[in-house]
Parts: C-alpha cells; structure tokens; sequence
C-alpha cells in the first residue's frame, strides 16, 4: 500500500495512493464515479417516469384512483429501504439492474406524491377546464397541459436525488447488496477500506470525499434550480 503523493513514502505515479492490492485509488474513484452516475442517471430517469405517471393519474383523476394510488403510495414509504433491498439481492442476479430496480422501488414514491399535489391544484386551473370544454382527450391533457408545468418541479427533485441516490447505491455496494467486483463501486471502495483504517486511512478517506462533493455539487445545483425556477425565492437588487 502506497500512501498519496503528498505523504512520506508516496509517489507521483499515485496521486491518492495505491490499497492493499496495489491499485491506483484515484483511478479506482474515476471508474467508481461513471457506476454511480450510470446507476442514478437511470435509476432517477425510471423513479420519475413511474411517479409521475402514477401522480398525475391520482391528481387528475381522484376518487378511487387517487384513494388506491395514495394507499399503494403509503404502503411503500412505510417499507425500510434497506430490507427490500436485502430481500430482492437474495433473488435478483446481482449487479447495475438489480441496483436500479432496488433504488427505483424506493424513490417512485416521492415524484408520485409531489406530483399529485401539483397536479390536484392545476387540474383546478382555467386553462384545464378550457381543454376539456374544447374536447381535448386526457392523454393531450396529461402530455401538453400538466406534464410542462410540472417539469421545473421535477427537474429540481430530480437534481436534488442525484447524491442521495449516489449515497443509496454506495451504501448497498458497502453492505455487499449492490455493485459486486470486479466492477469498482464507491461503497465498495469504502467496504474494502475499513479493514485497513488504522494503518492506511486514505482507502477509506478518498471514495469518501469523493461521495461527499457529489452530494455536495448536487444539492448546490438542485438549491440553484430551485431559486431560479421559483420566482418568489428571487432575490431582487
């Protein structure tokens, strides 16, 4: 194990250090990050696509729609991630599609609710009573009235889920339910450096901080987002 290039007994062929086996950290930390943007680009893209489409179909429709969406909803969120997850690892063959599927039946949920509420105040708006007036089918209504005005509030959630899902994956890879070698995950980073804490801190430390300033950069840019789509979050000068 070589320590990074700025400690005694570093080298410059290893900017962060090498781990036990002696492999690159940093290149081990670039290949982790395009498995974790892989996984919570499309983890994020399906949790939207299903929530929203399960929201708006209760905003929209209400009565008994609305009641079993919200009850199915609510069911759901009551569930502890991290059983599902242990759950389906002990059926599902492992690797990127189980992780998704995992991380997308736990946040389908949150896009659903947040659109239903958007939606049970818009449906109420002129410009929807004037396209059922006019004729106009539900799928027109749901594709060219509803889905424009909900998208800056689903780019903002969507933003905002970017590190959490990160954090999610990693932990699943940490605890062996998720990304499995010989592909290279953050949290499976973390898992193999917590044997070797005491003597060689950086295995852990590094895909650590990598974790944290992908959480960090996306939060700063899902508050950003929202400030600029929310005119009353404006600062006026």
């Amino acid at each position: 194990m070589t320590p990074p290039a700025w400690l005694d007994g570093g080298s410059a062929a290893h900017l962060l250090g090498t781990d036990n086996l002696g492999r690159d950290i940093l290149s081990r930390i670039i290949a982790g990050a395009r498995v974790s943007t892989v996984v919570a680009f499309y983890a994020i893209v399906l949790s939207g696509l299903i929530g929203t489409g399960l929201g708006m179909a209760a905003g929209y429709f209400g009565g008994i729609v609305d009641a079993v969406i919200s009850r199915i909803i609510d069911t759901q969120m009551a569930v502890p991630s991290i059983p599902l997850a242990m759950l389906f690892a002990a059926v599902l063959p492992p690797g990127e599609a189980m992780v998704i599927f995992i991380i997308v039946l736990s946040y389908w949920t949150w896009y659903a609710r947040i659109v239903r509420g958007e939606v049970l105040s818009l449906r109420e708006r002129d410009f929807i009573a004037l396209a059922k007036v006019a004729g106009v089918g539900t799928p027109t209504i749901f594709v060219r009235h509803l889905a424009p005005n909900l998208l800056n509030t689903l780019l903002v959630l969507a933003t905002l889920q970017f590190g959490s899902v990160i954090v999610f994956e990693a932990g699943l890879s940490f605890l062996g339910l998720g990304i499995q070698p010989p592909q290279v995950s953050w949290g499976g980073m973390l898992s193999d450096g917590r044997n070797f804490i005491e003597v060689a801190w950086w295995l852990i430390t590094m895909p650590g901080l990598a974790i944290m300033a992908a959480c960090l950069a996306s939060n700063l840019l899902g508050d950003w987002l929202r400030d600029t789509f929310d005119p009353l979050r404006r600062q006026v000068f």
